[in-house]
């Protein structure tokens, strides 16, 4: 079972939850975001932006609870640059302290887990003014498929900055997160139905062949794996 909405109050973030049946591993893609995770399991967890997919392992019938922040906004919430977290699982104690285990006791058995997860990520954003403007502005670029130099050029830095900032934004620079976004983008026009060619030239890769070696680096899997039953 996996459910997901539009969170309350953070532009872009989602809430979503989760029942796992066990046995295979789920197969989590990169997108750019960190993530809040509440498990019933492993308590208060952060996802660190991944450059490739990471392979989720739980029990039969282990709660999750998460909220998914948009590029950029996550350093913001967790205190820390996103490099730091990169391809990593780690105890919200180990960033917060005390303060982790406080927001653990309000959740307690998972009962509105997700307000409460909202609650503190919106605190935590207005307390510093709201996340940094520049990662949204980069991401929205580079998602509708600017170059790393045009998106430089519109945001008013050069090459070398704003790899350094998108290190501290999105844990990777610019490049390694247009690829990333470009894949998510392709996927889901995929998932609509569009063959496989028309998704990659769309999507902007030379050709399917391309579009599948980048997907297969990314994804760990080809995209036929990806799909549902049929369109592959």
């Amino acid at each position: 079972m996996y459910r997901e909405r539009a969170a309350d109050g953070i532009a872009g973030a989602v809430s979503w939850e989760s029942v796992s049946r066990g046995g295979a591993p789920t197969r989590v893609l990169p997108d750019g975001c960190l993530d809040l995770l509440w498990s019933s399991r492993a308590g208060l967890l952060v996802a660190g932006p991944d450059r490739t997919a990471h392979l989720s392992v739980s029990v039969p019938g282990e709660r999750w609870v998460g909220l998914r922040l948009p590029p950029g906004v996550g350093p913001v919430v967790f205190g820390v640059p996103a490099h730091e977290l990169r391809d990593r699982r780690v105890p919200l104690a180990d960033l917060w302290g005390r303060e982790a285990g406080r927001l653990a006791d309000r959740i307690d058995d998972g009962r509105a887990a997700d307000a409460v997860l909202e609650a503190v990520a919106m605190a935590r954003l207005r307390a510093v003014g709201g996340p940094d403007p520049l990662g949204a502005r980069v991401a929205a670029r580079l998602a509708a498929g600017a170059s790393v130099a045009a998106t430089a050029a519109e945001v008013g830095l050069g090459a070398r900055a704003l790899h350094r900032r998108s290190q501290l934004l999105f844990g990777y620079g610019p490049k390694t997160l247009a690829r990333i976004l470009r894949m998510r983008r392709a996927l889901d026009l995929a998932h609509d139905g569009a063959p496989l060619a028309e998704v990659a030239a769309i999507a902007g890769y030379a050709d399917q062949a391309h579009f599948t070696r980048e997907v297969t680096e990314l994804a760990g899997v080809p995209p036929t794996r990806l799909l549902p039953a049929g369109r592959a």
